[in-house]
């Protein structure tokens, strides 16, 4: 089987057409569905041509329902190992020819077959300012870390936990009386924003990677 491979150069030619995106969420599903809407509305791109979520009752299963798109309920605890759930995440997603894979509350460590498969074109969102506070809790841990400022990262995923390349960040104020809730409650129209915005570049082609470094083409 022959495989075309194409540079950025090349996929900057087919900038007209949608990206095919598959949209993993483990949870309510809210910033699933911003996304949902702005390609709607036309400012993204691109589509959601399937939706993998670990967690037969997410919020985003019901969420979703009106949408029209393949949903996949892929649970750990139906596979023996490690190994088999990734591979079956993979098959999963091969009828779906997908360009890339947006991650929306998705709670789970994305795997090496799918990173390397799928190598800068899997797309998260994280409740802090990384590389400051990774992993849960990111709203407490800043109320904890008794910073003044915290926000949002979108980035591109890698084998660490939520050490991949910064896309993009956006900020918000830790009040003095905050709670988890609080800070969440703030933070969420915030994280939006910012997402709506990251994958608006990349379904456009405007990313660019270099080291550790992500470029917008207009700063290239």
């Amino acid at each position: 089987m022959v495989r075309v491979l194409l540079s950025l150069k090349g996929l900057s030619s087919m900038r007209n057409s949608k990206k095919r995106l598959a949209l993993f969420a483990s949870g309510r599903g809210s910033n699933g569905e911003a996304l949902y809407k702005a390609m709607q509305e036309g400012y993204i791109n691109g589509e959601f041509v399937v939706i993998i979520t670990d967690h037969g009752n997410a919020g985003i299963v019901e969420r979703s329902k009106s949408w029209n798109i393949p949903l996949i309920v892929m649970e750990r605890s139906d596979y023996d190992s490690k190994a088999s759930f990734e591979q079956a995440q993979l098959d999963a997603l091969e009828p779906y020819k997908v360009d890339g894979i947006v991650l929306a509350g998705y709670m789970r460590i994305v795997g090496t077959p799918l990173i390397e498969r799928y190598e800068h074109r899997i797309l998260n969102i994280h409740p802090a300012l990384l590389p400051s506070f990774p992993g849960l809790h990111g709203h407490q841990q800043a109320i904890d870390g008794g910073v003044k400022i915290t926000g949002c990262t979108v980035h591109f995923v890698d084998a660490g936990m939520d050490t991949g390349p910064i896309i993009m960040q956006n900020t918000v104020p830790v009040l003095p009386d905050d709670t988890e809730d609080t800070l969440s409650d703030r933070l969420l129209p915030i994280e939006h924003k910012t997402y709506k915005e990251a994958l608006r570049l990349f379904c456009e082609d405007k990313l660019t990677i270099k080291g550790r470094v992500v470029y917008i083409e207009d700063d290239v």
